[in-house]
């Protein structure tokens, strides 16, 4: 497996300048990263490159929902929907059930609300009809029953609640893991890697030129096909290709608050807010996630954030069905960029649909869609790339690939009992890192065992309010690509999320990562 750290990044430019590709993946966010995947296990020679981190963007800035989309049935999209719920149960029984984790879900309903009980019942029932019912039967159950799954939740004019089933996960590690499989797969990946030009041969686009962004190394990449998959980026790097290209994507800001939370949930909460949009509470890492907002943006990708309106906007609206918000509980704010199709209709009511593109140039772009479908965009782009005109790829390429599992693949339950029990009485691992290890990396938890039992002193939390230990920041130097400490404390751990990167713990980050 090629791992590239800061010590042997400049192996990896070698690497990726001294062949030429089958297909070069501009764009390290789940999209790219599935297609990157199934081609390799296709058998195709795959270099993926990416500016920032490894899902640095929209990516690790979602709902952290795998789920059907309970609310596009109001809009009659049941195909849609039976989709989703399709990928969403082949990711929690046979992609990644160590990483995916099934979550109730409360619908609330106050007296003069968008919706009633009847209809948000027939709402729910079919939507657990359409997923087989594997997660039970959508119902609408009692004030009462409602208050003891979300002790939270406000009971002033509270006069029933729809429950359904959904999944969730940790978006940020999850990508990871998927970056790993594509890695195992035969791909070739390089991080905080820029691309500043488009390679052209006779008019075609066949490679590109990059920059590191660790030390300012130029390099280039030669490839038989290039995919753009930059997300809110797309159209920037198309007019690299054609600079007459029109604008093919809109962008739309959905923001995000992380909370300190009291007594623990037994649900989430999804909260009608008018007869379309939802706001969500869901419990999440020991906290409570809320959000999100879905509102136009047209400013630098780069510069997205949660705004101060944001965080009042989020705040207002969980405060229709929540207790005791307090603005103070606030550890993390995030934002993430929608890539919807271009045209006239409002962000809130365009479609979330997936966009495939192919340039003057022959470089194929793609953006859009859910995270819930994210192997499935990329079964589709495969498909694509194997019918385009000229076979550039050849007549051999697998379009449909079975259902391989993500690494890590076991019961986080049976990997936690484990970590506890292989040591002796009185050093055994603390039970709540051990389960925080074996929800995050499934029997890769095993390996930072190892790197303990090597050195007791990386068994230490990094910060004593948090589960994260320091044999997670050195695994994540040495085989997940962090080379920065934004890399380790927002996307390898949940040390941002919690608002435990403090100062002096960044500092320490830092002189680990600069350590190999």
């Amino acid at each position: 497996m090629t791992i590239a750290t800061l010590d042997n990044r400049a192996a990896t430019r070698q690497e990726l300048t001294r062949t030429t590709y089958d297909l070069l993946v501009i764009g390290g966010g789940i999209l790219g990263t599935s297609v990157a995947w199934m081609a390799a296990q296709a058998g195709l020679r795959v270099a993926m490159v990416e500016a920032g981190d490894f899902a640095g963007a929209t990516s690790s800035a979602s709902s952290k929902l795998v789920h059907g989309g309970l609310r596009y049935l109001q809009t009659g999209n049941v195909k849609l929907v039976a989709e989703n719920h399709r990928e969403r149960r082949a990711l929690a029984a046979d992609i990644a059930p160590h990483l995916v984790k099934p979550l109730s879900f409360v619908v609330p309903i106050y007296r003069g609300g968008p919706h009633g009980a009847a209809k948000l019942g027939a709402g729910v029932f079919l939507y657990s009809a359409l997923s087989v019912f594997g997660d039970g039967v959508g119902r609408v159950i009692t004030p009462h029953q409602a208050l003891a799954k979300v002790p939270a939740l406000r009971a002033e004019g509270l006069r029933a609640a729809a429950v359904y089933g959904d999944h969730q996960m940790n978006d940020s590690r999850v990508a990871v893991m998927t970056v790993r499989a594509a890695v195992d797969a035969g791909a070739v990946v390089l991080n905080h890697a820029e691309v500043v030009g488009l390679r052209l041969t006779s008019g075609t686009v066949t490679g590109a030129d990059l920059r590191d962004r660790c030390d300012g190394t130029e390099f280039g990449i030669d490839a038989r096909l290039v995919l753009n998959a930059t997300g809110p980026w797309l159209d920037h790097l198309r007019r690299m290709e054609d600079p007459d290209a029109a604008p093919s994507i809109r962008l739309s800001k959905g923001a995000h608050l992380v909370m300190r939370r009291g007594e623990p949930w037994k649900a989430a909460l999804t909260i009608p807010i008018d007869k379309y949009r939802v706001s969500f509470a869901i419990p999440w890492e020991d906290h409570l996630l809320l959000g999100t907002t879905d509102e136009a943006y047209e400013g630098d990708p780069a510069q997205v954030r949660a705004t101060d309106a944001d965080i009042a906007q989020i705040l207002d609206e969980a405060g229709h069905a929540v207790q005791g918000l307090n603005k103070d509980d606030l550890t993390y704010a995030f934002a993430g960029l929608r890539v919807l199709p271009g045209g006239p209709r409002s962000v809130a009511a365009a479609k979330r649909e997936t966009l495939l593109s192919r340039g003057k140039g022959g470089m194929l772009s793609v953006a859009g869609g859910k995270w819930t479908t994210y192997r499935h965009i990329g079964k589709l782009v495969l498909d694509t790339l194997a019918h385009l005109p000229g076979r550039p790829l050849g007549d051999d390429l697998a379009a449909i690939l079975p259902a391989m599992p993500l690494p890590g693949l076991a019961s986080p339950d049976a990997v936690a009992l484990r970590l506890w029990s292989d040591r002796e009485p009185g050093h055994r691992m603390d039970p709540l890192v051990a389960r925080h290890l074996a929800a995050h990396y499934g029997s890769i938890a095993l390996d930072l065992a190892r790197l303990i039992r090597d050195d007791p002193a990386l068994g230490e939390r990094i910060h004593p309010d948090g589960p994260d230990i320091w044999a997670q920041v050195v695994y994540a130097r040495d085989h997940e690509w962090a080379v920065t400490v934004d890399d380790v404390a927002r996307r390898r751990t949940t040390l941002t999320v919690r608002g435990l990167d403090t100062p002096d713990v960044r500092d320490r980050v830092t002189g680990i990562l600069g350590a190999s």
